[in-house]
This record gives C-alpha cells, structure tokens and sequence, in this order.
C-alpha cells in the first residue's frame, strides 16, 4: 500500500469515503458560498442597486459580519438533509451496485436523488422562504428565527403535510441535480485519469467544474417551469404540464432563462464540495476490503 506525502494534499489514495461524508462536506463548501448566495438575492431585491461590493460594506457596517450569514441554519439543514440523503444513498448503493458503467452511475444516482429531494423538501421550504423573506413588505414577512422554527411554526400553522409542498418536484430536479453532480464527476475523473491526468486536486477541480455545467444543464428546465409556475397568477397555467407546453411554445432556450447565473452559482459550491470530499475521503475515509476508488468507484472496477 502506497502513502503519499506532502503538497496541498497529502493522502492515501486507497481509502474509501464513509457514507456521510458528502452531507459533511457539502456543509463545508456551504460556509463559503452562503455569503455569495445572501448578496445575490439582496441585490436582486434592494430598491437602490449597489453592487457586490457595495451591498456587502452596507451589511457589514449595518449589521456586523455574522449578517452574511444570516439563513445559514436552513442552508445547514438543507446540507445534512438532502445532500447527505443524496451521497449517502450513492455511497451505500454503490457497494450494492454495479457501478463501473455509465448506465450503472446513472441509474443509482437517480435513485439517490429522487429520495434525497424527498427527504429534504421541508429543509428545500425552510430555505426558499427565509431568502424570500427579504422581498417582502415587513408585515408579510414569516420571520421565521431559524430553520428549527420554521419546521416547527409550518407544521403547528399550516399542517405536516405542507412541509411536503412540491416534494414531487424537488425530487424530480434531485435525481436530475445527483446525475448531474455524481454520476458525471465520477465518470469525468476516471476519463482524465485514463487520459494520463495524475489523480490530485487539478483532477477533481477539472472533473468537478465538468459535472457543474451537466447539473446545470439538466436542472435549469426544472427551474424554470418551477418558477413560472410559483410565479403564476391564479388560472394561468392549468399544470405544470401547461406551463411546460406554454414554454416550449418560446423555442427551446426558453427552458434555458437564467442558466448563467446558476451556473455561476452551483460551480464553486461543487467544486468546494468534491473537493472537500476527497480530502475527507483520502485522509479519513476507510480501507477497501477489495475494491473502490473515486469517492465511491470500487478499484478493482477501473482498467490497468
């Protein structure tokens, strides 16, 4: 067993990730990008536009440092909900499946998508609303405290069942965000690696901005008839069957409105996010007993 040392990284390359290091390690990527998410919906609702910089000295100077992480605990909640579900699911799943193929990644990555969006819709709620709560006048504002008392004030003022809103969609666009996000990362960096690229952080940086682009490009028609339809006023749309035949009647890049800014947005959390998992992977991830490499790929499934 080779242990390398040294550089940036420094890992044994053998070790297999544990299940939950996804949900940890998308929490971690999460830290960072949750300033950059908070500016981006203030600068899309403030009345007076500033720029990045701009909003970002107002906040601070008004509200202290901390004010950038306001809504982190729905982001949190989100994180070791439905992406740990996401991972996890895959991470199981993977020693119960064939995964060496395309097809095999693809397939338990739908399912661990699918059951992560489902899992996660009431955490998916919590956060959409807190970051709406800014668009609002202040009487309409929910002022929820945190994630806990959003859960708590729905479930006691609206109902259990209301927590669950829209969780066919969220899981349709969760299955479609894993395929994106986990059976493409897998699949780029073992074809870099084959191309002669040696397996470090330029690898899973590479291989990871090439799942971001997939992701995006899968999901971004899901959000767009999610937000017309959110969007729409009583009797417009009879379904979201409607509003998908509505929006094909634009031509297809109608489905494709807004793909920069998720783009923009979803890059740097995944590439933070895998990023974070090989390093947790490589240093305190567990040895095969036969078998795994990538986060989750089994090694004896990669050619010589």
């Amino acid at each position: 067993m080779s242990i390398r040392r040294g550089g940036l990284m420094s890992y044994n390359q053998r070790r297999i990730a544990r299940w939950y290091f996804g949900g940890l390690a998308s929490s971690m990527a999460a830290m960072v990008t949750h300033p950059i998410d908070l500016i981006k919906v203030l600068i899309q609702t403030q009345a007076v536009k500033l720029s990045v910089v701009q909003t970002t000295r107002k906040i601070v100077k008004e509200q202290g440092v901390l004010a950038m992480y306001n809504g982190i605990s729905a982001s949190m909640l989100r994180q070791y909900t439905y992406t740990l579900a996401r991972f996890g699911i895959y991470s199981v799943g993977s020693g119960a499946m064939d995964t060496s193929t395309m097809g095999g990644k693809t397939l338990l990555a739908a399912i661990a998508g699918g059951i992560g969006g489902f899992v996660g819709a009431p955490a998916d709620l919590i956060n959409v609303r807190l970051q709406n709560d800014v668009k609002l006048p202040p009487e309409k504002r929910r002022n929820y405290k945190h994630a806990i008392d959003g859960l708590v004030r729905i479930t006691r003022e609206e109902g259990w069942k209301n927590l669950f809103n829209g969780s066919s969609m969220i899981a349709l666009r969760g299955a479609f965000m894993t395929v994106g996000q986990i059976a493409f990362y897998e699949q780029s960096k073992s074809q870099i690696i084959k191309l002669g690229m040696p397996e470090n952080m330029g690898t899973y940086i590479v291989a990871s901005m090439i799942s971001s682009v997939v992701a995006t490009t899968l999901t971004q028609p899901i959000d767009v008839v999610k937000t017309r339809r959110m969007n729409a006023a009583p009797g417009e749309y009879s379904g979201l069957g409607d509003v998908f035949v509505q929006t094909s009647k634009e031509g297809p890049l109608a489905f494709f409105k807004g793909y920069v800014p998720s783009l923009c947005r979803l890059l740097p959390h995944t590439v933070l996010l895998f990023l974070g998992l090989e390093y947790l992977r490589t240093h305190f991830g567990y040895l095969p007993e036969p078998k795994q490499t990538g986060p989750y790929k089994r090694y004896d499934d990669v050619d010589d």
